[in-house]
């Protein structure tokens, strides 16, 4: 699962751009508990979405013109030109050139199936994952797995291996270093119908789905998948919330943290 040692390909940060932060702040607070700090005016209303005390994820703004409200996880780049001319000769779009950011930088792509995801090279990262509350997993629904996934390995180098799942081939991907059971962080399933278009869905790990199901519901998010045990996985349910932004739970099997 994942960690805070951020590595090259690692998550290292998650963001979810809204139309409107004040409301899209009160429902993630209600849901898990999580508590919005501003990063100050000069920021245009970007914060940290803190759990007792560290941060889980961030809010911001929509800025680009016809963008829909949606998570983006952000993976470690320690060279971002590189990042971005492998994206380039692995047929994917830069969509924000590489600029710099307080005291690193980062830059926002999209991969040749549609799927939006960036990179980024700073000191700042989550401060808390794989922890009730917090970042767990995340995944990729594409209409190519196959292709997909060497697209990305050609851009961080990652490994996938084969993993059975009903009804699919679902692969687990890890970072390039080290152990790849310990360098798990995610997943590529195929695009199924109805899901919408190619994108990266997080997942947040949770005591009780099922409760966490019902909070969103009566703060009014739709119920994609209710609360559901996968074998040697755990529990998974899908959700979208009020701003249409789509989201996972994930209670681990074996329980874990």
């Amino acid at each position: 699962m994942l960690g805070t040692d951020f590595r090259t390909g690692s998550p290292v940060w998650l963001d979810l751009g809204s139309p409107d932060t004040d409301a899209t702040a009160a429902f993630y607070g209600a849901v898990f508990g999580w508590q919005f700090a501003s990063a100050g005016p000069e920021a245009g209303g970007y914060g940290f979405f803190l759990k007792d005390g560290r941060t889980v994820a961030a809010l911001g703004r929509l800025t680009e013109e016809g963008a829909a409200p949606a998570w983006t996880t952000y993976f470690h780049s320690d060279d971002l030109a590189a990042t971005a001319r492998h994206v380039a000769e692995g047929g994917g779009t830069v969509r924000v050139e590489p600029m710099s950011i307080g005291e690193g930088s980062m830059a926002q792509f999209t991969d040749p199936q549609g799927a939006g995801f960036a990179v980024l090279r700073s000191p700042m990262g989550l401060e808390r994952t794989s922890e009730d509350d917090a970042l767990v997993w995340v995944e990729l629904h594409t209409t190519d797995p196959e292709s997909a996934i060497r697209f990305y390995t050609g851009v961080f180098g990652w490994r996938s291996a084969e993993m059975t799942a009903p009804d699919m081939t679902y692969q687990v991907l890890s970072i390039a270093d080290g152990d790849q059971q310990e360098g798990a962080f995610g997943g590529v399933a195929p695009l199924q119908g109805g899901q919408g278009d190619a994108r990266w869905v997080p997942y947040f790990a949770v005591a009780d789905p099922a409760a966490v199901v019902a909070t969103a519901r009566d703060n009014g998010a739709t119920v994609l998948m209710p609360a559901v045990d996968v074998p040697d996985v755990g529990t998974i349910a899908w959700l979208s919330a009020p701003d249409q932004s789509v989201f996972a739970l994930l209670r681990p099997n074996p329980r874990q943290g």
